[in-house]
């Protein structure tokens, strides 16, 4: 989120980009405002993991893993928490941590929905953030309670539909109706990474490209055909600019 001195967007509600270069001042309105955000996920549980059946768990691995990298590049707080992890829940997959090692993990005392546990709630709001990005499985449970009860607190909340899993795709499809109709605003793992990427005139644009890459892997495709094209074309000006010097020394 920082240029080599200073941030590229400012907490000051304007959600604009600060690169140095002039931009329509509410190119932001509308978008998440990364300065005002928290990242919450939520039970990504091996034993939960078993019931998912609206989207493959490597997917949805590789997205969670992506939301929780793009936290810990840009910087954003990561709250954790499981559902009786020494359960038949199982315990979280490991990559969140690893790829966001600042994030906290909040035990819970057997509560299904994260939010009827206060010190998980406690933890939330210490932060300030009154943005929500919330991930985890399953979506029409540990996603969505949590999800109801923050926005009927006045949060902003999205919830990202491609990093959860639910034991359906009827479950899933009736969950995002149930977000809609409450105001919660359903979005996939791709999404939240361009909403916080905004402009490639940052120094952190190769890394962002990379988790483009974990939710997207053709786009390494596209990365690496247009590096062999550069190559190519920078071996003919080479050999093009050797020809015309070696014609200009026999002239």
């Amino acid at each position: 989120m920082n240029t080599a001195d200073k941030p590229i967007f400012l907490p000051d509600g304007h959600n604009t980009i600060h690169d140095g270069i002039e931009h329509e001042p509410t190119g932001g309105k509308g978008l998440i405002d990364t300065t005002d955000t928290l990242m919450l996920l939520l039970d990504h549980q091996s034993g939960l993991f078993q019931n998912v059946k609206d989207i493959s768990v490597a997917e949805l691995r590789a997205n969670a893993t992506a939301l929780a990298k793009l936290a810990a590049l840009l910087q954003i707080p990561v709250i954790t928490t499981a559902s009786v992890p020494d359960g038949p829940n199982g315990p979280l997959m490991p990559e969140i941590h690893e790829a966001a090692p600042h994030a906290v993990y909040v035990p819970r005392k057997g509560e299904v929905s994260a939010w009827d546990n206060a010190l998980f709630v406690k933890t939330v709001r210490e932060t300030g953030k009154k943005t929500l990005i919330i991930a985890g499985v399953w979506t029409s449970v540990c996603v969505m309670f949590p999800a109801l009860t923050a926005k009927a607190e006045g949060y902003k909340v999205y919830a990202v539909i491609d990093a959860s899993g639910d034991p359906s795709e009827l479950a899933s499809r009736t969950t995002i109706a149930r977000f809609i109709q409450a105001g919660i605003v359903p979005i996939s793992a791709n999404a939240v990474i361009c909403e916080f990427h905004r402009t490639w005139n940052r120094p952190d644009a190769a890394e962002l490209a990379d988790l483009y890459c974990m939710v997207s892997p053709n786009y390494r495709a596209v990365i690496e055909s247009f590096q062999r094209a550069e190559e190519v074309a920078k071996k003919a000006m080479t050999k093009a600019t050797g020809a015309a010097a070696e014609l200009a020394h026999h002239s």
